[in-house]
């Protein structure tokens, strides 16, 4: 990205990777007029096992450089970064809309308040205040279990969502609770990803997560700003990365149209 403002008037998008893609296709679904520029930092990849305080600096400086590419909004399509950083962004930049994602707690209540939800999410993600301060907003309404899956990310990051190998690691975090467990609150971007593997080890349950509510607010925040590109206008995406290995768009295209699919399935 350069200093010219060659996305002015994008929406900017960003994650540790691909997992932001499943926030991306919720937004590109509800507002398939706007242009998106997502920025994946695939080379620092993943952020849940990082220090707090180097993602709350690595976040700031992706929206500093999503700005100097002339963005009108930032989407935090990261769940770690989110929590470490959303606060101080909307106050350093007070004047751009900078929407966040969290893990979908009260999306899960408000469909089936009084059960037993697990909680998928990044070993930092769960470590935060801003979690546990949601946690107990919300702990009269539901049990909530938090399953930390360390090194999930990472390994959805390599591709392959069908490997055998990733379904062993699903087994070892989720096969005690297949058939004890009234749904999962998936509290990382990149876990929307791999919705029929997660129910292929815990059966038919009911997943949620932020994406589409995050796209909602995104095009409310447009809305309110002015700047929400009218109906009809034909939109794009434009991917980069913090990879320099070659590869970015065809491996985040590949990603991003795996996210579509699985956005359009959860949907019917």
């Amino acid at each position: 990205m350069n200093q010219e403002k060659e996305y002015q008037g994008y929406v900017g998008v960003f994650d540790s990777g691909v997992g932001g893609l499943s926030v991306l296709a919720e937004l590109t679904r509800l507002m398939p007029q706007e242009r998106f520029l997502y920025f994946g930092d695939s080379a620092n990849a993943p952020y849940g096992n990082k220090p707090e305080a180097w993602v709350h600096d690595r976040a700031f400086a992706i929206t500093e450089k999503l700005l100097s590419a002339g963005v009108k909004a930032v989407v935090i399509a990261c769940n770690t970064a989110t929590a470490a950083a959303v606060a101080d962004l909307r106050a350093a930049y007070p004047h751009l809309p900078v929407i966040g994602i969290e893990p979908a707690l009260k999306v899960a209540v408000s469909e089936h308040a009084g059960k037993h939800f697990l909680v998928m999410a990044t070993t930092m993600t769960l470590q935060l205040e801003k979690y546990h301060a949601l946690e107990r907003k919300l702990h009269e309404a539901a049990d909530f279990t938090p399953l930390p899956c360390r090194g999930l990310a990472a390994r959805i990051e390599k591709g392959d969502l069908d490997g055998e190998d990733l379904h062993e690691m699903l087994s070892g975090f989720l096969g005690d609770y297949a058939g004890k467990t009234d749904g999962v609150v998936l509290g990382c971007t990149h876990y929307p990803l791999i919705r029929k593997q997660i129910r292929r080890v815990l059966g038919d349950v009911p997943l949620y997560d932020g994406g589409a509510g995050t796209a909602r607010e995104v095009r409310r925040r447009l809305l309110e700003a002015g700047t929400l590109a009218p109906e009809g206008k034909e939109g794009c995406v434009v991917f980069r990365s913090s990879r320099t290995d070659g590869g970015t768009e065809k491996f985040y295209r590949d990603f991003y149209e795996l996210a579509l699919a699985a956005a359009g399935e959860e949907a019917l």
